[in-house]
């Protein structure tokens, strides 16, 4: 299944083996209310990550909104985790 839409991916290799179920170390969810006499107010979604050095290797906007007073959004951040490819090498991908 595809991360980003969700849509599931078919493959036509008859050697492929099923994928195994990512594993999900992360999953974070939280919620904010536009107080009723705040006026209207913008949000944006940004993404950071970094290596173990807490250098900065990705940073995505991910999504920008606006909010009418008494108006609620959730949002939900996870990651998920497959095994490698065997005999892949070790990069990293942004």
């Amino acid at each position: 299944m595809c991360p980003a839409c969700r849509h599931k991916l078919h493959f036509t290799d008859a050697t492929s083996t099923t994928a195994t179920p990512a594993s999900v170390p992360l999953r974070v969810e939280g919620s904010f209310r536009n107080p009723v006499d705040s006026g209207a107010w913008e949000y944006s979604m940004v993404l950071t990550i970094r290596d173990e050095r807490g250098e900065e290797i990705a940073r995505k906007l991910v999504g920008v909104g606006a909010m009418r007073p008494d108006e609620q959004r959730t949002f939900t951040l996870s990651v998920e985790m497959n095994p490698a490819v065997a005999g892949g090498k070790r990069s990293t991908w942004h």
